[in-house]
């Protein structure tokens, strides 16, 4: 018995300096542990952006429809109403907002003389997510949240263009906005068209009850706020780093908007991944 254990080596042979054999294994394995989990959550998130989210954008078409013919036609009230009546300004805007563009200037000249390129970009950010997040939340309110919402910055965004194109403002404020608020715009739109397929899902239930239809909806359209929250980073870094800045042309500014809206769409398209257009037989 005692032959048959010592021929049995424990814990593997030794090599020099009383090494186990069997550690470079345990090593190797040890290291593939982690890149096997690293692989399934990319493979987790290649799925979701390429298939999932695409999914859930095509769901929501009425709804994104909806929402942005919603913010469109408030934006065309709020500029109708500002332009026929300035002094209704001072509902959409505040008093030093109001003081600076009659004195001839935008609020946003000389910004980055203020507010550094990197701290700007993380404000703009946490506020763009919030108004984004409250848009998708407020739907939850059978929907009115979302009218609320879209409503209300279309009315602010028309009022403000309105009144600085009165004073001979409103090319600088486009030459301001373009770069990064076709995203940005895009993106409130698509938070609040999926808060209100929420609202609808309550409203309407299609499950057992609402509860249960409130919790299907909610858990898919609210991966689309992922892709939301992804777009505004990059919104945030292009209005804190090339929006305010006077040193960078139209042209440029065009290429950066325009050029960002159609890697919007093939972000929510799921093309950017890889996926094909389904073309129906």
């Amino acid at each position: 018995m005692r032959r048959a254990l010592g021929a049995v080596p424990l814990g593997g042979r030794r090599g020099r300096g009383g090494r186990s054999a069997r550690a470079p294994h345990a090593r190797r394995a040890h290291r593939v542990v982690p890149d096997r989990g690293a692989a399934h959550i990319g493979s987790e998130l290649l799925t979701l952006f390429r298939d999932e989210i695409p999914a859930v954008v095509r769901s929501l078409r009425p709804y994104i429809i909806w929402s942005t013919t919603i913010f469109a036609l408030a934006a065309l009230a709020g500029y109708a109403l500002v332009h026929r009546y300035p002094e209704l300004i001072a509902l959409f805007a505040s008093p030093d907002l109001i003081a600076t563009v009659e004195r001839g200037k935008l609020w946003t000249e000389g910004l980055l003389n203020i507010v550094p390129s990197s701290v700007l970009s993380v404000q703009i950010l946490s506020r763009n997510i919030s108004v984004s997040l409250f848009a998708y939340c407020a739907g939850f309110l059978f929907g009115l949240g979302t009218l609320y919402i879209l409503g209300l910055n279309g009315l602010m965004l028309g009022a403000v263009f309105a009144f600085v194109s009165r004073h001979g403002l409103g090319g600088p404020l486009a030459s301001f906005i373009v770069a990064h608020g076709c995203v940005e715009l895009s993106v409130l739109c698509l938070s609040g068209a999926a808060g209100a397929a929420v609202g609808e899902a309550l409203v309407r239930p299609t499950h057992a009850g609402r509860i249960e239809s409130f919790r299907i909806a909610a858990l898919r359209s609210g991966k689309l706020l992922i892709a939301c929250v992804a777009l505004l980073v990059g919104c945030g870094l292009i209005e804190g780093y090339v929006s305010p800045n006077p040193g960078v042309a139209l042209w440029a500014r065009l290429g950066v908007g325009v050029g960002y809206w159609l890697f919007m769409l093939a972000l929510l398209s799921g093309r950017l991944f890889g996926r094909r257009a389904a073309h129906p037989r």
